[in-house]
């Protein structure tokens, strides 16, 4: 087995980049326990080397194995170790469907950090019966709390389809003017179209949908991806999105200190208000074998808590290697965890 060393990426936000050597020796682990690599991951550590800090492992890995190491969500670099003074480039090739300004315009109070999003669909997505292929399958991302559309640009970036739902029509009405104009910009072949969801009569859902494609020949020959944001309530979605239409739900649940969350009750600052609402409503539209991924506060709602809110709908809480050790500090009111469960089947 030979020592690579992974240079991390710079974090905007000084409080995440102050966690990330950790944050990533965890989503590593998560990675290897995955049962998706070729080989052994080894001796995950933090070491700085001339001064820097990375995150070192041993392995033998195939060419695969570094394709699936490029998406870490902090991964900037990546070096074989030769000797003890000299580090060797390793290329990588992430998932990068298009440019990465799809994800860092939008600049809005409230934006979860860039790194964090990435993280948390990785790490559901690694639990879920689709791991294997996020390399290559066009999976469906759902995001039931979607704002303004952070993790939705993530997903079309990995390459997937992506489907949102969010309260505020303000939001969603931002994301489609900035998905339309960036759309235009790129001069990318697509359609975008807002229209009104009604069922039995009755309006329940303000749906936009952009149909879009990497190239002219890729639209042409239907090789196309879809992102759907549907203004509406979450906890009610299933009167506008079909049971099992999703591979993976991720969600930032609201922290309970600056942002609310809507239940029938009207605003709640309590998580598992929502959570207890809403979770029984996403795992239908769970694919069997789909997996839940939601990050909270912990300040507000204990770990424990929120676990039994997803094991009463019926999904599996993982606490495999790292899956309990990404818990990390934002400010001074929130620390941040994350907690994934996977729907049997």
């Amino acid at each position: 087995m030979s020592e690579y060393a992974l240079l991390l990426a710079p974090s905007a936000n000084r409080v995440y980049a102050d966690a990330a050597g950790r944050i990533t020796r965890a989503e590593m682990a998560v990675l290897a326990g995955a049962g998706v690599l070729d080989g052994p991951v080894d001796g995950i550590a933090e070491r700085r080397i001339a001064g820097v800090g990375y995150v070192t492992f041993e392995a033998t890995p195939s060419r695969r194995d570094l394709d699936r190491l490029a998406n870490l969500s902090a991964a900037y670099a990546l070096f074989e170790r030769v000797g003890d003074d000299l580090l060797r480039p390793v290329p990588l090739h992430p998932l990068q469907r298009f440019d990465d300004d799809l994800i860092t315009i939008p600049k809005y109070a409230g934006k979860t950090n860039e790194q964090f999003t990435r993280l948390l669909l990785n790490v559901t997505l690694l639990a879920s019966a689709s791991a294997s292929g996020m390399l290559d399958r066009q999976l469906v991302v759902l995001d039931p709390l979607c704002g303004r559309g952070t993790t939705l640009n993530q997903a079309l970036m990995y390459g997937y389809d992506a489907i949102g739902v969010e309260l505020d029509g303000k939001d969603v009405d931002a994301y489609s003017a900035f998905l339309r104009t960036w759309l235009k910009r790129k001069r990318l072949k697509h359609t975008a179209e807002t229209t009104p969801v009604r069922r039995d009569r009755r309006l329940v859902a303000r749906r936009f949908e952009a149909v879009l494609a990497g190239s002219k020949d890729d639209y042409r020959s239907g090789a196309t991806q879809r992102v759907t944001v549907l203004h509406g309530d979450t906890t009610r979605a299933r009167d506008f999105l079909r049971a099992g239409c999703a591979d993976v739900v991720v969600a930032d649940a609201p922290y309970g200190v600056a942002h609310g969350s809507r239940t029938e009750q009207g605003l709640s600052r309590r998580p598992l208000d929502l959570l207890a609402a809403a979770v029984p409503v996403w795992a239908e539209l769970l694919r069997p074998g789909g997996a839940l991924g939601i990050s909270w506060n912990t300040h507000v709602a204990r770990r424990d808590q929120a676990a039994a809110v997803l094991a009463d709908a019926g999904l599996v809480p993982v606490a495999g290697p790292g899956y309990l050790d990404l818990s990390h500090r934002v400010d001074q009111a929130i620390e941040r965890d994350v907690l994934v469960a996977r729907k049997p089947g």
